[in-house]
């Protein structure tokens, strides 16, 4: 099938109309669910990889710089592994500490093209082999690649359809295009682009990559460990098919409420020589806290037939449990509100983003005493499973955490839930939270999935 080679004019309104009807196409006739189904288990079988977990000393390429003890590539580039100072007071209340964190300073290009078959718009998903991916292979998107990737410091084969995505541009427009954090725990400062391009005339085909409706992979969203977090984050960009509301605050009142906690939160953050860092121990093979908590660092040979480099070693993030992420939804006025939370995590560009309601590690929530623990962290893992609105387990960043994953979740509240919260919360539509990704560093990347997720299940239609 093939589309115009031209690009036509159209509206903010025609674009929605089209994504709102690719979204409801919960099959294609150019990928039938079957087809798919069995063409995503082959990926499975079939990819030959190896991930072993091996000592610091083992790693080609990479040492601990003398001095420093910073964990870092001999080229210089990808990324390396620092210590991080962090001091925060707000409200009277001051914490400091310090950590490793992941350094990597370069934005890459997290990209999806899209193409009209039949008159309905599909996007082009690629089968990704990760490293610290839970069953290793999920759908990406089209293009996920570093700057050192797609520039050949890997020394690797070309990334497959990047001259969608770079300049000059081979048959596409953009269709949203912004740089978006990733996690302010684990990285610092960590920017990627994400970008949605539309095609126009034939793509070439791969047996790596697969056209899906938006409506087959919203339904994705509901399986544990399918579409990656990258993928998520890009869809997160589509504008909302939401119909239109009141909102409780202005799009304005919300932006001055995260400048408020901006303005007010004290945030200072300094990089320290990675062997300075406190309560950190690093042996053969591996950097962990004391305490067992938080995450650790380890390194890991992988062998793998289908990326542009089939072996190299590296060093991954290791979370020591299982996180969660949630948005706690309450209709008000009528309108699905989410509740956001301005929140501050180490690595963060400009002191706090707009996040899920509660986000945490819950094992080690629970440990701290009662008034340290994640505000309304009672209300989410009390919730009946009928205000359940969404739930599944997703895998975050396999190329640089391994087997981390996050438990994600939207919990309808009712009329019993407070219209007014603290002063770091503030009630947002859908509509808004999807217009605030225009802009980067204003929404974070556990926020995004849920964001993805919310259309994903038509849960805002759903509110009691």
């Amino acid at each position: 099938m093939t589309a115009s080679s031209t690009a036509p004019a159209e509206t903010t309104a025609g674009l929605r109309l089209r994504l709102a009807r690719s979204a409801q196409e919960p099959d294609s006739a150019v990928t039938p669910d079957t087809e798919f189904r069995r063409w995503f288990a082959a990926q499975r079988q079939s990819r030959r990889y190896d991930v072993r977990r091996i000592p610091f000393a083992e790693l080609a390429g990479w040492h601990f710089q003398d001095g420093t003890g910073n964990l870092v590539h001999r080229s210089g580039r990808f990324f390396s592994i620092e210590g991080l100072h962090v001091r925060t007071a707000w409200n009277g209340r001051e914490t400091s500490w310090t950590q490793p964190i992941i350094n990597q300073p370069e934005i890459g290009i997290l990209g999806i093209v899209v193409k009209e078959f039949g008159g309905v718009l599909h996007c082009l998903m690629q089968a990704k082999m990760e490293p610290g991916n839970i069953d290793t292979v999920q759908l990406s998107p089209t293009v996920q690649a570093t700057r050192s990737n797609y520039t050949g410091v890997h020394g690797g084969s070309a990334v497959r359809h990047l001259e969608y995505f770079v300049p000059p541009r081979r048959g596409s427009r953009v269709l949203f295009d912004s740089l978006q954090s990733e996690q302010g725990s684990w990285f610092l400062r960590k920017r990627n682009r994400n970008v949605v391009v539309e095609a126009f005339g034939d793509v070439p085909e791969h047996e790596d990559f697969v056209w899906l409706t938006l409506g087959q992979i919203y339904r994705l969203m509901h399986e544990d460990n399918v579409l990656n977090m990258d993928a998520r984050t890009v869809l997160s960009q589509l504008p909302s098919f939401a119909l239109g509301g009141v909102a409780l605050h202005s799009k304005q009142e919300v932006l001055s409420r995260l400048t408020e906690v901006r303005a007010r939160r004290e945030f200072v953050q300094r990089s320290v020589p990675l062997a300075d860092v406190r309560d950190w121990r690093r042996t053969g093979d591996e950097i962990g806290h004391r305490s067992g908590q938080h995450f650790s660092l380890i390194a890991a040979d992988i062998r793998a037939d289908s990326r542009e480099v089939t072996r190299w070693s590296q060093p991954l993030l290791a979370p020591a449990e299982q996180g969660l992420a949630a948005f706690v939804v309450r209709r008000i006025g009528g309108v699905p509100h989410l509740l956001a939370h301005a929140r501050t995590e180490a690595g963060v560009l400009n002191v706090a983003e707009l996040a899920p309601t509660v986000q945490c590690q819950p094992g080690h929530a629970l440990s701290l005493p009662a008034a340290d623990r994640p505000r309304y962290l009672d209300v989410v893992l009390d919730a009946p499973r009928d205000r359940i609105l969404f739930g599944s387990v997703q895998s975050e960043e396999g190329g640089r955490f391994h087997r981390a994953d996050t438990r994600y979740q939207l919990i309808e509240v009712g009329d019993e839930f407070p219209v007014e919260v603290p002063e770091e919360f503030v009630w947002v539509t859908e509509e808004q939270l999807g217009d605030l990704l225009r802009h980067g560093n204003y929404v974070n990347i556990e926020a995004r999935t849920l964001l993805t997720a919310l259309r994903a299940s038509g849960a805002a239609g759903r509110l009691r």
